[in-house]
């Protein structure tokens, strides 16, 4: 079906979202087994269930906004995982292995911020302020969980981080 307003593209963005995050909720669980830092698993594990939170909260907006979400598949996503999928084929040492993971991760949360920063202006836009505010809480979401990639992968003052580990 053609876009034609920005209702429409509204709608569309919400699908692909919600494509989107059905398959991070299949691929997290096989980043999850492969990583071997305990705290890279911790925050995978719980963006897990953050992201099941996430669509439940997509399907509270579908229905507030009277919409029956489209079928899409957000090839874009695709794109990022299978990526990921391929280049932690290659990794064979655990510590760039989990590099490798953040890096993964990071790329998929980056597209998520950019997408959900869209969703929000359109809803903006259209007045959707219920629907603003739940699409802001899982921005912040994503937002949060980029920061705690990069600390993982960084450290801080008293850890080099995982990037340290797989540079030895």
């Amino acid at each position: 079906m053609p876009i034609s307003n920005l209702r429409q593209l509204f709608h569309h963005e919400l699908a692909d979202l919600y494509s989107a995050e059905q398959q991070i909720t299949d691929a997290l669980p096989k980043m999850i087994a492969q990583a071997s830092d305990d705290k890279l698993k911790s925050a995978l594990s719980e963006h897990l269930d953050v992201t099941n939170q996430q669509i439940s909260r997509l399907d509270t907006i579908a229905e507030e906004i009277d919409y029956e979400m489209a079928n899409v598949e957000c090839v874009g996503m695709r794109g990022i995982l299978d990526e990921g999928r391929k280049m932690l084929q290659e990794v064979n040492d655990s510590d760039t292995k989990d590099a490798a993971i953040i890096s993964a991760a990071q790329r998929v949360e980056h597209y998520e911020i950019a997408a959900y920063g869209a969703a929000v202006a359109y809803a903006k836009q259209l007045n959707l302020g219920n629907v603003v505010d739940l699409l802001q809480q899982t921005l912040s979401e994503e937002k949060d969980a980029d920061k705690s990639l990069t600390q993982l992968a960084t450290g801080g003052f008293f850890s080099g981080g995982v990037n340290m580990d797989a540079a030895q």
